[in-house]
């Protein structure tokens, strides 16, 4: 069977930062999970933001991946990695 990545994954400089001051056992497994997106950005702790039209964030444990899904152009852009607060979606 045949995988295809059918979406394209940007990750801004800003998220790339904060994924670089987090603890190395968390970091890597937020990459996997950011990696895994471009399968089907769908699946997994999902839930779009409320009052955006194309943001969405994934919970990985207490750490929040904030992400935009441009379906026409099929890109995936992260663009927020932050550990969960009162603030944090």
């Amino acid at each position: 069977m045949k995988s295809e990545q059918n979406w394209d994954l940007r990750v801004s400089k800003d998220a790339l930062k904060a994924l670089s001051k987090i603890p190395k056992e968390n970091a890597e497994k937020i990459l996997e999970i950011v990696e895994t997106l471009v399968i089907n950005p769908f699946v997994g702790d999902i839930k779009k933001i409320r009052g955006e039209e194309q943001t969405w964030r994934r919970r990985v444990g207490e750490y929040r991946i904030l992400f935009e899904i441009r379906q026409n152009e099929k890109i995936i852009f992260v663009f927020s990695i932050k550990k969960r607060s009162e603030n944090t979606y």
